[in-house]
């Protein structure tokens, strides 16, 4: 008997092939960018998507300081941390993050929207965030993407 065999093929990290992306944050707003960054690293975009794998590419986030944030977010958006010691609540404001060290808002939008598990923090590793427009990722000849193109 003559049957066809069709067998899915699961992509592994060997054969991923990932490329490295440079993506240009200025203008763009926190959580938009953060959203498409999160789905690039992820690799949703490829046709060769698996979801227990590290298939997405790296990308490179310039112009950290330039995101925008709709609404009055930048004085009212609270980020909480805890030291441990009692009575060790901090808690710091977008605009207060943004004056010290601006590429972490989009660390942390980016990182909450990754999987929360081994999986998460190995794709969380392929995001770079550099402030200003220069970056010393060029030896990987990384590619220019247009986030509109996405989704």
């Amino acid at each position: 008997m003559d049957t066809l065999s069709y067998k899915t093929i699961s992509g592994n990290k060997e054969t991923a092939n990932k490329k490295w992306l440079l993506v240009d944050a200025e203008g763009e707003t926190l959580g938009r960018l953060a959203s498409k960054v999160a789905f690039l690293i992820r690799g949703k975009h490829k046709p060769n998507f698996t979801p227990h794998a590290d298939c997405g590419d790296n990308v490179i986030v310039v112009n950290a300081e330039k995101i925008t944030m709709t609404g009055n977010k930048m004085e009212t958006k609270q980020y909480i941390r805890h030291t441990g010691y009692p009575g060790g609540q901090r808690i710091l404001t977008a605009r207060q993050i943004m004056e010290s060290h601006p590429e972490r808002l989009i660390e942390k939008a980016v990182k909450g929207m990754l999987p929360k598990n081994k999986l998460g923090s190995a794709l969380y590793k392929n995001l770079k965030v550099v402030v200003g427009s220069e970056h010393n990722h060029d030896a990987q000849k990384p590619e220019a993407i247009k986030l509109d193109s996405i989704k």
